[in-house]
């Protein structure tokens, strides 16, 4: 078994997968405080693990993908304390399979990189990778296996926090579902701007995509956000939220 972390803006996603089968036992989430500790990361995975009846001693290794590079020693070490192995880190130099297409490589964020290994094992190629959390990106795998890049969206809560800053008379809102469409109030009007123009955002670049490329393609999301916003997108979008920790299974078999 091994453990695989995913640490972003928002939340740390964890969770322990069977090393050879990629069967997963479990998959967590916890908020990213960039003010922990190496030791206060440490309870808090070490807990979950706990809860889960999960043993240190039952993990043989440990994978790291970090957005968060401030945060990524507190998160390396924190795994390192719990099971007393070295953990590797997605960078530059780790073997990964994709050939990569943009201008400087080395730049690829770890998290598209990782998604990237995991969509083209789980659903081949071509393919559009949605990936919703702080920011929502989009990543495109040509018909040749080929990385090509993609966008970078603000995501759905920055985008919230970005109107309540600078809107006076607009409240904070949760991120749920309106009644409806067309919405009487401030806060469903707001609900339904935010999620239904997120939603409308995916089908036109997914549309512009394949115009671009001259061909369709699957489209695979995941993140936090997916499963509000998706389910109100017309295209047809395939909702994988394990994806990354699937992805960390398979570069950690690459460069164990």
């Amino acid at each position: 078994m091994i453990l695989a972390i995913d640490l972003g803006n928002s939340n740390v996603t964890f969770g322990c997968l069977d090393e050879e089968t990629g069967e997963i036992f479990f998959e967590e989430r916890i908020h990213t405080d960039f003010q922990f500790t190496s030791v206060e990361y440490a309870v808090q995975i070490k807990t979950i693990m706990d809860i889960r009846g999960v043993k240190a001693d039952d993990i043989t290794g440990c994978i790291l993908s970090s957005s968060v590079p401030p945060v990524t020693r507190q998160v390396r070490n924190a795994s390192e304390m719990i099971l007393k192995k070295p953990t590797i880190v997605v960078g530059p130099g780790i073997k990964t399979g994709v050939d990569i297409k943009i201008d400087d490589p080395a730049a690829l964020g770890p998290d598209l990189l990782v998604g990237a290994v995991a969509g083209m094992n789980e659903y081949g190629s071509p393919l559009i990778l949605i990936d919703m959390g702080t920011a929502t990106t989009i990543s495109v795998i040509d018909d040749q296996k080929r990385f090509m890049g993609g966008m970078i969206m603000p995501g759905v809560k920055v985008s919230v926090k970005g109107l309540t800053a600078n809107a006076a008379h607009l409240p904070d809102i949760a991120i749920e579902m309106p009644g409806k469409l067309i919405n009487g109030t401030t806060v469903g009007a707001m609900q339904s701007g935010i999620i239904y123009g997120h939603a409308s955002g995916i089908d036109g670049m997914v549309e512009r995509i394949w115009n671009d490329l001259g061909y369709k393609t699957a489209v695979v999301a995941t993140g936090g956000f997916a499963k509000t916003i998706i389910p109100c997108c017309k295209t047809d979008i395939v909702i994988d939220s394990e994806l990354l920790i699937k992805g960390l299974r398979i570069l950690y078999n690459k460069n164990k």
